[in-house]
């Protein structure tokens, strides 16, 4: 069985000059990649900002909270949180959803990491390819 794919977004996006939390916040999301797509509602951006309104309380937050404060199926959340948590932005446990590394920063502390992982893997594979053409890097 081949383990799950988990696929960082970063993108290079012009920061708004601005310093309203709401501009920023977009401007967050989109260089992460969430919210993007098909996703005109909107929807995980704002599953990710009510997970942040309740961090205060380090507690996570179960599905049918978010379905009722964001007035969306839970179905529709699900979906979601499926493709934040292949993202790396969020986690489930104990049937609560947890923002990864309980605030911002820490995410992306931890998606920093992720990347590293990722890039190390790839650069020693590069290695080994260059080596069976008889190129030393």
């Amino acid at each position: 069985m081949t383990p799950a794919a988990r696929q960082i977004v970063f993108r290079q996006v012009e920061r708004p000059r601005g310093k309203r939390a709401e501009e920023n916040l977009d401007w967050f999301f989109n260089s992460l990649g969430i919210g993007e797509g098909r996703d005109v509602d909107q929807v995980a951006q704002r599953i990710l900002v009510v997970l942040l309104s309740h961090q205060v309380s380090g507690n996570g937050v179960p599905v049918e909270r978010i379905s009722r404060d964001l007035d969306v199926s839970s179905s529709r959340i699900n979906h979601h949180i499926r493709n934040l948590v292949d993202a790396g932005v969020v986690y489930r446990h104990k049937r609560q959803i947890h923002l990864r590394g309980n605030s911002l920063q820490s995410m992306v502390q931890e998606l920093r990491k992720d990347a590293l992982r990722v890039l190390d893997d790839i650069e020693a594979t590069a290695a080994e390819l260059d080596r069976s053409f008889g190129i030393e890097g």
